[in-house]
């Protein structure tokens, strides 16, 4: 199948799980397989009522066995520990995108949909790496326990000339203020960059919505409505509920890679691959942890070193409430 028309897949089934989700499934990031035939029938439609003619002029909708071998494929890569196969998706992905910002209406799912092909690039550049670059920040004292995030150079030479997206100027003021309010870094805000393209709106296939892409369960658990209003879609609400989350991971892992690692992957996942092998660190259990948090944990760590001058090494703990300046 081609990569257009299996963009056409990606399209019509990430359209149809928003729109008929009666609630998430048990993965954070990927889309459960369970209803494909529902969701088949329902791209189908959705593409026929809504992709323009240029659209369906330059993309065959995907027959029924090819729907399903791209899901499950699909799937695979992304929860499972290869970054090759992973990569394997990048074109796939990239033209996903493109669909959706040709159909108006669905701007916030591109949004969630352009991180996410973000790291699947990133995932095809590390099997290709760059000739050595010349140091980009002077070589600092590193912590004595300090152990670098793998991949984290590539991640900074892909994101430290990116724009600033348009939103930052607007939103980050407030979305730092929380942070420090809750005794969490307030760099660690642009983590909701990584998240959602700083898109209050921005939504996933399975459910997940808002500036830092809570879930429904774990949103109500951090004390957020999802249910007019939503919450989610609040920038300070959920940056006061994010920071609350991430402070407690920390209290769990003790340092921010794991952290990072644990808010993509999930805190079981995590602790079960830490315990298995014997290990206290990010990098020590990288390889045995989705592809998908393997790119996410450097990237997170590369975009808090661009956007405000923190290298993933010199993040503090957290702190008392209010001891950090906005």
């Amino acid at each position: 199948m081609s990569a257009l028309a299996i963009a056409v897949w990606a399209f019509a089934s990430a359209v149809a799980a928003v729109m008929a989700a009666d609630g998430p499934p048990p993965s954070r990031g990927s889309p459960s397989i369970e209803d494909s035939d529902a969701w088949f029938k329902a791209g189908q439609q959705l593409f026929e009522q809504l992709a323009p003619p240029e659209i369906k002029a330059q993309f065959e909708f995907p027959t029924k066995e090819q729907w399903d071998r791209f899901t499950k494929g699909l799937q695979r890569a992304l929860e499972g520990e290869s970054l090759p196969e992973l990569a394997s998706y990048a074109d796939q992905a990239r033209a996903t995108t493109t669909v959706l910002r040709t159909l108006p209406g669905y701007e916030d799912l591109a949004d969630w949909l352009e991180q996410r092909v973000d790291e699947i690039e990133g995932a095809r550049q590390t099997l290709t790496p760059a000739p050595p670059q010349p140091p980009t920040r002077p070589n600092l004292p590193r912590p004595g326990n300090y152990q670098p995030v793998p991949h984290y150079d590539l991640w900074l030479a892909r994101v430290r000339d990116r724009p600033v997206p348009a939103r930052a100027a607007a939103l980050m003021p407030a979305l730092r203020a929380a942070f420090a309010a809750e005794g969490v870094p307030p760099e660690i805000a642009w983590l909701a960059e990584a998240e959602s393209s700083l898109n209050p709106g921005a939504r996933s296939p399975v459910g997940a919505k808002g500036l830092f892409q809570f879930m429904p369960e774990t949103a109500k658990a951090l004390g957020l409505s999802t249910f007019l209003p939503d919450e989610r879609a609040d920038p300070e609400k959920s940056a006061h509920a994010a920071a609350r989350y991430l402070r407690t991971l920390h209290a769990r892992f003790g340092n921010w890679a794991l952290v990072f690692a644990a808010y993509n992957a999930g805190e079981g996942r995590v602790t079960r691959t830490l315990a298995s092998h014997g290990a206290k660190s990010f990098t020590a259990i990288a390889e045995a942890l989705p592809a998908e948090t393997r790119m996410y944990v450097p990237k997170v760590c590369a975009l808090i070193t661009a956007r405000a001058g923190v290298p993933p090494e010199r993040i503090a703990p957290p702190r008392k409430q209010g001891m950090f300046s906005k």
